[in-house]
């Protein structure tokens, strides 16, 4: 039950709930917190924030605070890789990473939740990259005050199976990278993709082992993706030779090293002539020529799904689509951009 009181009336009332103030272009955020006792003093900046009331609560056994309702939701939502630490501000709880990974959301039961009405589950797209302390999801019941019965009914819809909610670690692995073109093998251009390579697998907290350099001949990129295999390597990354030229043997040496479940072709800009397969357990990505030249392409939005251990086939790559198109900015700012998600 809500009652209110006019503000000139509020010195030494305790404030049930946060109060906002917004200055454009200068702050957003809270001008008083839940708790705080008015006094006199404060009246002329309440009034300036529009309250010309106060409410006073008083709750039966049905209803429920948005500071608790907060509380509930956050802890049914969270899973492993999340932190909070309860504190509600301006009735909203943060859930922030727990570590470095990869944020993953069950977009399903995220819709059935905010389907209730009420109550309300905001978060990053599914598959971005995250760092550790960054916020991921925040959660709240929109008015002060709500019906129990309506938060037990969104924390029993989020209960049970996989939290909506996750940052999962990326593990670190020993890659192998096979580089393949008669152009680079017999020294005929400037090849950097390797670097281009390390660079990115060092960012993801994994390593590059050891780097072999084929010709155009399948045989040989075969044995160079066993060499790399025998030095440890539980990823293997290939380079060149993806595209429909009769030199481009690249697809066949990876069959023939002895590769399974291999996809050819994804729905993604830049990176259509993408592959993945697996040789026993050790996924093998193969990448077109495109990465040498765009910053950010498909092998970046897979790769730190095969390092949280996730299988990519078929329809993982078909559903990439939506938002598979690169806009190719002059200034690369993934991944806080549409690119993958």
């Amino acid at each position: 039950m809500k009652k209110s009181i006019p503000v000139d009336q509020a010195v030494g009332m305790v404030l049930p709930h946060d109060i906002t103030e917004i200055r454009k272009d200068q702050f957003k955020g809270r001008a008083f917190r839940k708790g705080h006792i008015v006094r006199s003093e404060d009246i002329d900046h309440l009034r300036r924030l529009g309250k010309e009331h106060i409410y006073v609560l008083e709750l039966s056994e049905e209803e429920i605070h948005e500071n608790e309702a907060a509380r509930m939701m956050a802890r049914a939502l969270a899973g492993d890789g999340i932190a909070f630490d309860g504190e509600v501000v301006e009735g909203k709880i943060a859930l922030k990473a727990a570590c470095d990974g990869l944020l993953k959301v069950d977009r399903e039961r995220l819709l059935e939740f905010n389907m209730l009405g009420e109550v309300i589950c905001s978060t990053l797209h599914d598959n971005t990259p995250v760092k550790r302390g960054e916020q991921v999801a925040a959660t709240r019941l929109i008015p002060l005050i709500g019906e129990r019965q309506l938060i037990d009914r969104a924390v029993t819809a989020v209960g049970g199976g996989e939290p909506v909610v996750r940052v999962l670690p990326l593990k670190k692995v020993r890659a192998g990278l096979v580089i393949t073109g008669s152009e680079v093998f017999y020294g005929r251009i400037d090849y950097k993709f390797e670097q281009v390579l390390r660079k990115k697998m060092t960012a993801l907290g994994s390593e590059v082992i050891t780097v072999r350099f084929s010709p155009d001949d399948a045989g040989k990129i075969a044995q160079e993706i066993q060499s790399c295999l025998d030095d440890g390597a539980d990823l293997i990354v290939t380079s060149g030779g993806m595209s429909v030229d009769p030199d481009d043997v690249t697809r066949q040496g990876i069959r023939d090293a002895g590769a399974e479940d291999m996809v050819y072709g994804s729905p993604v800009l830049p990176g259509a002539m993408f592959l993945v397969a697996r040789i026993g357990d050790v996924p093998v990505l193969g990448l077109p020529a495109c990465g040498m030249f765009h910053n950010i392409t498909v092998f970046d939005l897979v790769l730190p799904r095969i390092l949280t251990g996730e299988h990519i086939g078929r329809r993982e790559l078909a559903a990439m689509g939506h938002g598979g198109l690169c806009r190719n900015c002059k200034r690369c700012q993934y991944p806080v951009c549409n690119f993958g998600k």
